[in-house]
């Protein structure tokens, strides 16, 4: 990867439009491609950024399963009992709810965007001008999360079934930090100190995703005076409960989440894994009890991982076997064929049953930045070939690429979760860990940097336009909280309900999401 095309500060961030743009001499792998059409060219890193989504998908998988196991993970505690003097032995969760949900879930989800803006900041250091793909992306992917994924998680549960937020005070909590973050994204930016970011600034960002940490703990045990005296009901023991095996499942193609990597076939079992759950005996099923864990962890973890490269090289299942359809055998085998590459590569993710799954989280989350370097690379170049403005790919197909991750947790504990905390509550701390962390960490980067070097702030190109788009995220964010308020007062539950009424909600919520992404792309190209 190497370009030949220099621009200045910030200068593929300001206005522009793709009419009487210059011939782009970016290229990805060899000078070579600047000899074709640019429409061609256009189409070959679209495809690229498209084949990067789906390996983003398919490490996001495994992310989520080393996850689980971290999550699970329970301590011996030994008690005295007072009355018998009795030793009695309890298991305790080493991870408190509210902080795995803040931390691990949305840190995980949101770390493609978090990757992307860093890397960005880190290829900026230097300049005066801050880069403007890490912020573009992270304010749309903001946007993705509380509006397209909003709606998927409303319909999700089964007709007629309702799923409300049991811990509605931990919720709140949440909501008031990630309302606060783009309120104070558009302080720094607007008020204090027009376009241009001090060193405090950033530090400030970065010390308030603490803060949060520490008023959803307190939200959670209840301490006085930092916590909201509103009652709760039981959440799941499980961040998301097992479910029992059925026929129904082992023969189910699963639609659109196409499988991409099997685990444990030793059985004739199949692992979706686009999915984080799955139906099986040895595998995901066995997540959903501490006695299978802890039988998962006398497995030989080489066998295991010899196991995953075996399975990364089988390009059809014993399930695709047994299809009768000739069409069907040949669209999947087709796939997998595709996917090969992807698998492979993420066959040298250690074992998740192995060391409670740390080791595969931390692997994970290297590939993913991996991945986003990759997508830096490729958006540079397409912003540069089309003369499109780059805060459009980031508002649009960066944002939708990299929150995929951000979807399947929230899809998958809407589904399985018997309340809706961990659904609602992974949009609502990613939207705040993609501000405090994702745009905060990379500006403290840069402006530490021109700090001590040129004593100088960094400044924002096109912070207009950025915080246009704010504000617009904003309002939409008031009519989308205001309907999951009317469903709470009205249907008794955020999530589910009748059919009619939970499509209304889909449909509604991705309109806010269109006017979003139209408003926003139009003022950054200058257009409005």
């Amino acid at each position: 990867m190497a370009s030949a095309y220099n621009q200045s500060d910030g200068g593929r961030f300001g206005d522009s439009n793709i009419v009487g743009h210059e011939k782009c001499e970016s290229y990805f792998l060899f000078r070579g491609e600047t000899t074709l059409g640019e429409g061609f060219r256009t189409f070959l890193y679209f495809l690229g950024l498209a084949y990067c989504f789906i390996g983003l998908s398919a490490i996001t998988a495994r992310f989520f399963l080393s996850m689980e196991n971290v999550v699970k993970h329970s301590r011996k505690v030994v008690e005295i009992d007072p009355h018998t003097n009795a030793e009695v032995i309890k298991y305790e969760k080493v991870w408190n709810y509210a902080i795995a949900d803040i931390s691990l879930l949305a840190f995980g989800t949101s770390f493609p965007q978090i990757s992307l803006a860093t890397i960005d900041a880190i290829q900026n250091i230097g300049k005066l001008y801050a880069g403007g793909l890490g912020p573009g992306t992270l304010v749309g992917s903001a946007a993705f999360d509380l509006f397209p994924i909003h709606a998927v998680c409303v319909v999700v549960p089964k007709a007629g079934e309702l799923k409300k937020i049991a811990d509605i005070g931990v919720w709140l909590v949440e909501l008031f930090w990630s309302f606060w973050a783009y309120v104070w994204l558009y302080i720094i930016l607007e008020v204090w100190t027009p376009n241009v970011i001090t060193l405090w600034e950033a530090l400030l960002t970065v010390l308030q995703y603490g803060l949060l940490l520490i008023h959803a703990y307190a939200q959670d045990k209840r301490w006085p005076y930092l916590s909201l005296p509103i009652p709760r009901t039981e959440r799941p023991e499980e961040w998301v409960p097992g479910e029992p095996p059925s026929p129904k499942h082992e023969n189910n193609v699963y639609g659109e989440y196409s499988e991409i990597l099997q685990v444990g076939e030793e059985n004739g079992n199949v692992v979706d894994i686009f999915s984080i759950h799955s139906n099986n005996d040895t595998d995901d099923a066995a997540e959903s009890s501490n006695q299978h864990f802890h039988q998962e962890k006398d497995l030989h973890v080489l066998s295991l991982w010899k196991e995953q490269f075996v399975d990364a090289l089988t390009l059809e299942s014993l399930e695709s076997r047994k299809l009768n359809c000739i069409h069907q055998r040949v669209a999947r085998f087709s796939w997998q064929l595709i996917l090969a590459p992807w698998r492979l590569l993420f066959a040298f993710v250690p074992p998740y049953q192995f060391a409670h799954g740390w080791i595969a989280f931390i692997c994970s989350l290297l590939f993913i930045s991996g991945i986003a370097y990759i997508l830096t690379k490729l958006t540079d170049i397409i912003s540069c070939v089309t003369g499109i403005n780059a805060y459009v790919i980031a508002f649009t197909v960066l944002a939708s690429g990299t929150s995929w991750p951000d979807l399947v947790a929230s899809k998958i504990a809407a589904e399985r979760q018997t309340t809706a905390d961990s659904a609602i509550a992974n949009i609502t701390c990613s939207n705040s860990v993609n501000i405090y962390v994702g745009i905060g960490i990379p500006w403290l980067i840069d402006t530490a940097y021109n700090f001590f070097v040129y004593n100088e702030p960094l400044r924002i190109q096109n912070a207009a336009g950025l915080s246009f788009s704010l504000l617009v995220f904003f309002c939409a964010s008031i009519g989308c909280i205001a309907v999951l308020v009317f469903r709470r007062l009205t249907l008794k539950a955020e999530l589910g309900g009748p059919r009619f009424w939970a499509w209304v909600t889909f449909v509604y919520f991705m309109l806010l999401w269109i006017i979003f992404v139209v408003l926003s792309s139009l003022r950054v190209s200058g257009i409005i």
